[in-house]
């Protein structure tokens, strides 16, 4: 399981770089409130597709 995360986030740099990078500027710095909201649902867009890409619980 482990592996194939890594596999998924190796294979979208971009998209990881962007999610590490929006997720340590709210985690370490206080934004303006509306920058922060942006922030935050980007941070929750990214967090949905990558949990579409990886399906680790599929239903049968």
């Amino acid at each position: 399981m482990f592996k194939k995360i890594i596999n998924v986030l190796i294979d979208q740099p971009f998209l990881t770089s962007l999610y590490v990078a929006d997720l340590a500027i709210l985690l370490l710095h206080k934004p303006p409130f509306i920058f922060s909201l942006v922030m935050m649902s980007a941070l929750i867009g990214m967090s949905m597709y990558y949990g579409q890409k990886l399906a680790l619980f599929k239903s049968n």
